[in-house]
């Protein structure tokens, strides 16, 4: 059973015959079924990478969709999302990492504190072999 995408009404398209070179910033949710090079940001948008897209950038957003190929590093605040064909070659973080069966990561993954909440000093917490015990012994 295949999960519902999720996304905001589409307010900016790249279509497949565009290529663009540099800087995009945008509100809402952006989807790019093109050729991007350069960097994509937005203070909390949505991007969507569709499956024909070619992207090579820094992308810095909300929400990371990608079902097309995106080479360069990806930081979501709240998630990423890679269904396949998906394809990101680069580093990625966010609090929220979701790779269906058939996406692809060759990079580093790292999971983040969402923006606000306090991280722990370790990695992971610790606990002790009186943790399972009820009465603390």
């Amino acid at each position: 059973m295949k999960k519902e995408r999720k996304a905001d009404a589409i307010s900016t398209f790249i279509g497949s015959g565009a290529s663009i070179e540099g800087t995009i910033e945008f509100n809402g949710t952006i989807r790019v079924d093109g050729h991007v090079k350069g960097k994509i940001t937005s203070n909390g948008g949505t991007v969507i990478v569709g499956e024909k897209a070619s992207v090579e950038a820094e992308i810095f957003v909300g929400i990371a969709i990608i079902m097309g190929e995106v080479n360069g590093t990806i930081d979501a605040k709240d998630r990423i999302e890679v269904y396949p064909p998906g394809r990101v070659g680069g580093n990625i973080q966010s609090p929220v990492i979701s790779i269906e069966p058939g996406g692809i990561l060759n990079g580093n993954c790292t999971m983040k504190a969402p923006d606000g909440q306090a991280a722990k000093t370790g990695v992971f917490s610790k606990r002790s072999a009186n943790d399972d015990d009820p009465k603390g012994k």
